[in-house]
């Protein structure tokens, strides 16, 4: 069996933007203490998290979409040189037989010329499944326009002529195009050969996507399961909804089911909707984006996290955070998040979760989530140096 000395961590932001930075960065600093050398590879540098151990490359372009050359950064979005350039770079220095290439996020900064590299190079790669971007244009197999899951066939021509991006279709064509590289030229879908879902329902809706002799394994995100006492949330008072104010994470769901159960609730977040929000619901306090010692304080008061998500959301983290707490939360059929708590806590309509929360009708137990995050991806590692048919 060959060793393990060196893994890259790849992902477009060196600090946290979002679930999925959170988690490359989560597993970078979990690796310094197991692994000899770990390398973090991204193109959008700020101060960040990062244990000093780990050996950081960033191209500094920023997001692709954002950069001040509206053109360079058109280009960039969907094939990016220098992110190849550098990731070769970094490579050369490295023994493709004694390293792990795990890739957390690319579609904003990096491109998928990064998988170009990785393929011609011949190095072992797994790959991490946060979003739907292996397959859906937008990421999301989501209808942002009309707020409902997609169930067209990605890029096929019903998909390529619907105009479901949260902006406009322009974007769109931009994604079409990015999606065409990333799955015809660069292979993506057929050359990956390793993966890690981290839930069932992701691996259940991606997996029809790539070739027969993929590997998935299912390795829930890390987070840290040290409980707090607190009081029992059963006599708390309010729910709470903690994300990105956006149709798609059902914000307006949450409200309105607030409402119409006439209860308490406290939206965590900004987004686009946010405003509208506020001018439309008096009853519910909008707190925006607070930090994470703030945002315990509203946990522990808490009687039941709501996370009314719209699409197909990987796995949102809320649950296993909230379980330190021992708050519960409720979630629809459609989303990931049921797989982290009671039967009794997914709803299956809006009138079905009105009733939940009007007539308490859901558990307030909390379900004792597996953390062992690091052990798994090491021996899911291992497994991937040691396989001699690739």
């Amino acid at each position: 069996m060959n060793k393990i000395k060196n893994v890259v961590i790849i992902n477009d932001f060196n600090y946290v933007q979002g679930g999925a930075s959170k988690v490359a960065i989560d597993t970078a600093n979990l690796l310094v203490n197991n692994i000899e050398n770990v390398y973090f590879f991204s193109g959008c540098s700020k101060l960040n998290e990062l244990d000093n151990r780990i050996i950081q490359v960033c191209t500094n372009q920023g997001e692709a979409l954002k950069q001040k050359n509206k053109i360079k950064g058109f280009f960039n979005g969907l094939y990016n040189h220098k992110s190849k350039k550098m990731l070769k770079e970094l490579l050369n220095k490295l023994d493709r037989n004694e390293t792990i290439i795990h890739v957390h996020g690319w579609t904003k900064c990096l491109s998928s010329s990064v998988f170009s590299i990785i393929f011609k190079k011949k190095f072992k790669m797994v790959l991490t499944l946060h979003d739907y971007f292996t397959a859906c244009p937008n990421g999301g197999f989501n209808n942002y326009k009309k707020g409902n899951i997609c169930k067209l066939k990605p890029m096929s021509l019903k998909c390529i002529t619907c105009n479901c991006d949260s902006r406009n279709y322009l974007f769109k064509i931009y994604r079409i195009i990015r999606q065409f590289i990333q799955n015809k030229i660069v292979k993506l879908p057929k050359k990956v050969k390793y993966l890690i879902s981290i839930s069932k329902l992701c691996e259940d809706v991606l997996k029809p996507y790539f070739n027969n002799e993929v590997i998935i394994k299912k390795i829930y995100n890390p987070f840290d399961s040290v409980k707090v006492n607190i009081t029992n949330p059963i006599n708390n008072e309010y729910y709470l909804f903690i994300g990105r104010a956006t149709k798609e994470k059902g914000v307006d769901i949450f409200c309105e089911a607030i409402k119409e159960a006439g209860v308490k609730g406290i939206v965590i977040g900004d987004g686009v909707e946010l405003e509208n929000l506020k001018q439309n619901y008096k009853n519910i306090i909008f707190t925006g984006w607070i930090n994470h010692e703030e945002m315990i304080e509203y946990y522990k008061k808490a009687k039941a996290v709501i996370i009314p998500s719209r699409w197909y959301e990987g796995a949102s983290l809320i649950p296993m955070e909230a379980s330190k707490y021992n708050i519960p939360c409720i979630t629809p059929s459609t989303c990931a998040a049921k797989e982290f708590v009671p039967n009794e806590n997914i709803y299956n309509s809006f009138n079905d979760l009105v009733d939940k929360i009007k007539n308490n009708k859901f558990s307030y137990e909390v379900l004792d989530i597996e953390n062992k995050y690091i052990d798994k991806l090491i021996n899911f590692y291992i497994e991937i140096i040691g396989d001699k048919n690739e």
